[in-house]
């Protein structure tokens, strides 16, 4: 209180967010790594001292970051691949853990959420959807289990969809995909768990990355965020990465079978 009995406003400060040290040495890798909220996972991970493996379609994008990073220290890998050619994510994997140690975190973010609609859907389009946004999730976990059951534990982390639960259209085989991906945790995180394994999945909300602000954020979106969102802030990549480095980190080494809802409230 002032003098005169008034509140005196005092400027936020800077946040601190938590540094993760089990993370430090630790095999992770990220699928559609080179833009977005997977470019994101990538370089917080790597700030944390993980060896990150990741992979795109992105080649240009893919190397660029895996350049920079690099370039300031850390211990970053990266291989085009397309998450639809199974055998090829397989590979990958493979060269993950030959190149930088068995794989410890696994983040299943590749997905594409193209507007389709309804009667302009036929089954190759439908098959292509959920190839994309599901399909390679159970394919990687399948790939990256027996490494974590020998290294004694891991952390497989699916990434979801607020638009499961909210009232969008024009994603029908998106959100059928992500949708498939709460119940994939739920199974996998049931089969996994003798061996330590948790898998969890995270629901962004609206993220604010390069893409959604170039083809989707319009004052009537905007005006959407404010009614919907119980915080009245923007979210970004970085929001959600916190959580992505919280569940691979041994901090929530009893956490598993869980949808962590990153939305500001919109849910």
């Amino acid at each position: 209180m002032s003098a005169a009995g008034a509140e005196v406003a005092v400027p936020e400060s800077e946040p601190v967010y938590a540094s993760y040290p089990s993370l430090r040495g630790r095999t992770s890798f990220v699928s559609g790594g080179a833009s977005g909220l997977g470019a994101e996972f990538v370089v917080e991970l790597a700030g944390q001292g993980a060896r990150v493996f990741f992979v795109d379609v992105d080649a240009e994008r893919g190397r660029a970051l895996e350049q920079r990073l690099r370039d300031e220290g850390a211990q970053v890998r990266f291989a085009v691949c397309d998450v639809r050619d199974v055998p090829a994510l397989q590979a990958a994997i493979a060269t993950a853990a030959d190149e930088l140690g068995p794989v410890r975190v696994l983040v299943n973010n590749a997905a594409n959420d193209h507007r389709d609609r309804v009667p302009d859907m036929d089954v190759a389009l439908w098959d292509e959807r959920i190839a994309v946004n599901v399909r390679h999730h159970f394919f990687a976990a399948q790939a990256v289990a027996p490494m974590m059951r020998d290294a004694g534990g891991g952390s497989i982390i699916n990434l979801g969809s607020i638009s499961v639960h909210i009232d969008l259209m024009d994603l029908p085989g998106y959100i059928t995909a992500k949708a498939g991906v709460e119940g994939l945790t739920r199974t996998l995180a049931r089969e996994y768990g003798p061996w330590h394994v948790r898998v969890n999945c995270i629901i962004p909300g609206w993220i604010m990355t390069e893409k959604q602000l170039a083809e989707r954020v319009t004052p009537e979106a905007e005006a959407s965020i404010e009614r919907n969102q119980c915080l009245p802030d923007k979210l970004y990549p970085d929001d959600v990465a916190r959580m992505v480095l919280w569940l691979a980190a041994d901090d929530s080494r009893r956490c598993t079978a869980q949808k962590w809802v990153v939305d500001g409230g919109w849910m």
